[in-house]
């Protein structure tokens, strides 16, 4: 009994090949041994006569063409199966030491594709240099953001970033457009005193918490869809989602979409470097995370989070602390290029532009292991500081990104693509073999017609 489930297309090819391997079987052919030897003979008696090799009578075969019929595919699976019957397995066409060196192969390929994705050592150092450079930028350059006389500062690569916004964004040219009619938005109330519905919390302090319209990502949708419907949305203190009209703020409508849009983004704008700036993407969604009992006073998620964003841990935080993620990027990107043209690859074949697992197999793998470094060096900093505002956010969220790619791989991903590299290496020799037989049709075929059914 075979090892192997055959559908019924491909039982109908094992009985065919079988049919055909009997077939070729029974051909008598020539014993073609010492025909060179009495070709050599009669050339030499003909040179004995003294007739000349180049002047010899042709004989003529010339006759009418030979016509072969092709049966149909059905006629042939018919015929063999009246042959050899309809249960054949397609290893009795090959002996014990033929299907062990098939096996050899196999797994020979196997280990190919593994050494394709396998990370050697210097794959592993480039990977170790960028995780620790990126979790020692974090540790001395981001550092916390804290209140002072002079506004909100962080540690030096911090008070760059925030100082290059506040050049780019002057608070006094950012006032004057908050007040201006092109950046009034319908979900920009500051307290109740123009919602129908109450929502919790809202205030000068949190409404840009609140108000999922404030949000980097999230408001390039949901805020173009307030503007549109003269609309607020929110998620209050409590984790209650709001959706209202609101009746007072009619005039910051907006009927056509690249009006609304904008508005949105000069709405961003405006806001971007007050004393409670945007919130970090996503970062409103945790008012739903109304669970947990964290530090010395039990705080739930969402309080925590909003305690955070008081403090100053809002979007050019954020970007400052994105920049430990990108270094990781760089460093892991360019050093995989330079070793890839090292090996002799060409550079518009050693660019990493993508993730593509089949043009850069070790890529992935390697930034995984790069940002999984700098996320463990943050989480003993969390540890060690009891601080919240020391978590980094933008590497975690790159962490669960290359984490749930990684996870997909190992489980699903790896074996699929393994498959499918061996069944290519398979399929090109192969192909070979069909180009063999083709060729040997079309010389056979030469002087017969053909006929198929």
């Amino acid at each position: 009994m075979s090892k192997f489930n055959y559908s019924d297309e491909e039982r109908k090819f094992n009985n065919i090949l079988v049919y055909q391997s009997k077939e070729l079987s029974l051909i008598k052919r020539p014993d073609m041994s010492g025909i060179e030897a009495r070709i050599s003979e009669s050339e030499e008696l003909l040179r004995d006569l003294g007739i000349p090799l180049n002047n010899l009578q042709k004989i003529n075969n010339e006759s009418s063409k030979k016509i072969i019929v092709v049966p149909t595919w059905e006629e042939l699976i018919a015929k063999a199966e009246r042959e050899v019957g309809s249960t054949n397995d397609l290893e009795t066409l090959f002996t014990n030491e033929e299907l062990e060196i098939n096996q050899a192969i196999i797994r020979d390929l196997n280990e190919d594709f593994n050494n394709l994705h396998k990370l050697d050592k210097d794959d592993l150092s480039i990977c170790a240099g960028a995780g620790i450079l990126a979790a020692i930028v974090d540790i001395l350059l981001i550092g916390v953001p804290k209140k002072t006389p002079q506004g909100l500062k962080g540690g030096p690569l911090s008070n760059y970033v925030r100082d290059w916004f506040n050049q780019r964004f002057p608070e006094e040219e950012m006032e004057k457009l908050a007040n201006s009619k092109v950046s009034k938005v319908p979900f920009d109330a500051q307290d109740n005193r123009h919602t129908k519905v109450n929502v919790n919390g809202l205030s000068a302090y949190y409404h840009r918490l609140l108000s999922l319209g404030h949000d980097p990502l999230l408001g390039l949708v949901i805020g173009v869809s307030d503007i549109l419907n003269g609309k607020m949305t929110t998620i209050d203190k409590t984790g209650k989602i709001v959706s209202q009209f609101m009746e007072n703020y009619t005039d910051r409508k907006e009927s056509d979409i690249f009006a609304a849009i904008a508005k949105q983004i000069i709405h961003f704008k405006s806001d971007i470097t007050t004393s409670m700036g945007l919130p970090a993407p996503l970062m409103g969604l945790f008012n739903l995370l109304q669970f947990g009992k964290i530090g010395d006073e039990d705080q739930t998620i969402a309080q925590i989070v909003q305690g955070m964003y008081y403090e100053g841990y809002d979007f050019i935080h954020f970007s400052s602390m994105a920049i430990s993620t990108m270094i990781i990027e760089v460093i892991i990107r360019i050093g995989y290029a330079l070793k890839k043209i090292n090996e002799g690859h060409s550079i518009k074949n050693s660019i990493p532009f993508s993730l593509d697992r089949e043009k850069h197999p070790k890529l992935h793998t390697m930034l995984f292991i790069g940002h999984s470094i700098a996320a463990s060096a943050n989480a003993g900093k969390i540890y060690f500081t009891k601080n919240p505002m020391t978590i980094n956010y933008a590497q975690w969220i790159t962490f669960a990104k290359y984490s749930y790619s990684q996870l997909k791989w190992v489980l699903i991903e790896k074996s699929e693509l393994r498959a499918s590299y061996v069944s290519d290496k398979i399929y090109k020799e192969t192909q070979e073999v069909y180009d063999k037989v083709n060729l040997t049709f079309n010389n056979f075929s030469n002087d017969r017609v053909v006929i198929f059914d």
